[in-house]
C-alpha cells in the first residue's frame, strides 16, 4: 500500500475531528484540560484553542508545553457562542466537539463519540457522560451539573439532566449506562457532525453564554436529526469554574436565554401559552429572590424580562427564518425523547426525587 492509499484508509477509518476550546484567562485550568486531552487514544484529531480576549500569559504556556495544538485569536471576548463560531469557522473536520477549558477526558473518550456518530449518518449530536470533578477528588463518582448523562427538556420549556434536577446531583451507580435520544448536548463537551451544522446554522452568538447548545439542540431536532448520549465516554468537569450558579450574571443569562430559545423554538400554539406562564413564573422568581434578601438576583431576572420583551419582534423575524427548516413538530421531538411535564415545577415542590 502506497502512502497516499494508506492516508485514504486512515481518513475513512478515523474521520477527522477539531475539538474546540473557546478560552479566556485561566492557566491551570486550561493545562489540566490539555494534560487528559493529548492522551486522547483516537489517531486524527485537532486542538484548536479559540483566545476570547485573554489577558494573562495561559496561551503561551499552553503552547510550550503542547506545540501541537492551534490558537486561533478572536481579538476579544465574543462569549462561548461567538468563540465556538469562530473556532468552527477555521476548522475543517467531519465532526467537531465544543470542548469547555475546565473538563478532563478519558483516554477512549473521542474513539467512542466517533464510533457512535459513524452508525447513522442523522445523528448530529453526542453527549458523554459528564461526572463531577469535585465529587471525583472527593472520592465519589457524582454526575456534572452542566449536562450529566445527557440533556432533556420538561414541557414547559425547562431544561434538566439524567442524573440532575435542579441542584440535585446523583451518584453514578450505572443507572443511565444505556445510550438513549436527548433532547440536547451539554456545550460543556459537545460533539457534532459538521454537515449538520451547516444546514441548521451554528450557535446563536444573542445567547454569548448558557442555553445555546440547548438552542442549537432543538434546531437539529426540528430539522430531522437525532441526538444521543454515549455514557461509554466520560468526560470530567469542574463545574462553576467559569460563572457559579448564584453570580447574578449567570442568573440573568439564564433567565434571559430561556426565554428567548423557547420563543425561537417552541411551536406556535405552545409558545403563546408558555409565554404567558412564563410572564407570571418570572414574577415570583423576582418576588423568590427579594424574600432570599438576594436583590441582585432579583434585578437580574427583572432585567432578562424587560430584555425579552424589547427584542421579542427580534426574536420572531429568527423564528420565521427556522421555520423553513423544521420537518419534526415539538410533539414528536418530546416523544422521541420521552420529556417529562414540567419536571423542575415538580421537584420545586418536592414531588420529584
Amino acid at each position: 500500500m502506497n502512502k497516499a492509499q494508506s492516508f485514504q484508509t486512515s481518513q475513512s477509518q478515523y474521520p477527522a475531528v477539531d475539538v474546540i476550546i473557546p478560552h479566556f484567562n485561566g492557566t491551570e485550568i486550561l493545562l489540566g484540560c490539555l494534560s487528559t486531552l493529548t492522551k486522547t487514544t483516537y489517531p486524527n484529531f485537532l486542538i484548536t484553542i479559540v483566545d476570547n480576549g485573554s489577558t494573562d500569559n495561559s496561551l503561551e504556556l499552553a503552547k510550550a508545553h503542547y506545540p501541537m495544538i492551534q490558537i486561533l485569536h478572536t481579538g476579544k471576548n465574543l462569549g462561548y457562542a461567538g468563540g465556538c463560531n469562530f473556532g468552527f469557522e477555521h476548522t475543517t473536520g467531519k465532526y467537531v466537539v465544543f470542548l469547555n477549558n475546565d473538563t478532563e477526558q478519558e483516554p477512549n473518550w473521542l474513539s467512542e463519540l466517533v464510533a457512535t456518530a459513524e452508525q447513522n449518518d442523522l445523528i448530529a449530536g453526542l453527549q458523554p457522560k459528564l461526572l463531577s470533578i469535585q465529587a471525583r477528588n472527593r472520592g465519589e463518582r457524582r454526575f456534572d451539573y452542566a449536562g450529566g448523562a445527557g440533556g432533556m427538556m420538561d414541557k414547559l420549556g425547562y431544561p434538566y439532566c439524567l442524573g440532575r434536577v435542579l441542584d440535585k446531583l446523583e451518584q453514578d451507580c450505572g443507572q443511565y449506562d444505556q445510550s438513549v435520544p436527548i433532547f440536547w448536548v451539554s456545550g460543556a463537551a459537545m460533539f457534532a457532525r459538521r454537515s449538520a451544522l451547516e444546514i441548521v446554522g451554528r450557535f446563536d452568538e444573542d445567547f454569548f453564554a448558557h442555553m445555546e447548545e440547548i438552542d442549537l439542540c432543538w434546531r437539529l431536532w426540528k430539522a430531522g436529526y437525532l441526538l444521543y448520549s454515549v455514557p461509554t465516554s466520560v468526560v470530567y468537569h469542574y463545574g462553576g469554574a467559569t460563572l457559579s450558579q448564584t453570580n447574578p450574571r449567570k442568573v440573568y443569562l439564564n433567565h434571559r436565554n430561556n426565554v428567548m430559545m423557547l420563543t425561537k423554538n417552541a411551536d406556535t400554539m405552545r409558545l403563546y401559552l408558555l409565554l404567558l406562564l412564563r410572564l407570571l413564573l418570572e414574577l415570583l422568581s423576582m418576588i423568590f429572590y427579594l424574600k432570599s434578601k438576594r436583590a441582585d438576583a432579583s434585578k437580574a431576572v427583572f432585567d432578562a424580562l424587560i430584555w425579552n420583551i424589547t427584542h421579542f419582534f427580534h426574536h420572531l423575524k429568527k423564528r420565521r427564518t427556522l421555520a423553513k427548516l423544521r420537518k419534526r413538530s415539538d410533539c414528536e421531538v418530546f416523544k422521541v425523547c420521552r420529556s417529562e411535564t414540567a419536571v423542575v415545577l415538580k421537584a420545586i415542590f418536592g414531588t420529584t426525587t
